[in-house]
């Protein structure tokens, strides 16, 4: 399993909207790409910051995402972001809720 992090530093106030666009455009989205498997995401208690992390069944999925849909999703955050947000990937190593473990990923 693949995991994406977008960090991105939220405009004053845009705490709501953030959550809104993500429920409503964004989760959509995300899922009707092939190999998503789930979404979590991050507010700072003062709204300021968030991280959104998707897991992937593959890197492939996750690749196929960031060179395609994810412009589109780029756009939608584009009006609530202060600069552009800074993604990296991730091999999922570990996981309770996927019952995912290091021996797992090493097979």
């Amino acid at each position: 399993m693949y995991a994406r992090q977008v960090s991105m530093e939220l405009r004053s106030d845009c705490r709501d909207e953030f959550t809104q666009k993500l429920e409503a455009e964004i989760l959509p989205l995300l899922r009707k790409q092939k190999g998503f498997k789930d979404e979590i995401s991050f507010v700072s208690p003062e709204g300021k910051n968030a991280v959104a992390v998707s897991l992937w069944e593959d890197k492939k999925s996750a690749d196929a995402y960031s060179r395609g849909p994810y412009a589109e999703v780029a756009k939608i955050l584009s009006k609530l972001v202060q600069r552009t947000p800074r993604v990296k990937n991730f091999e999922v190593v570990n996981s309770t809720f996927h019952d995912i473990t290091a021996q797992q990923q090493a097979a």
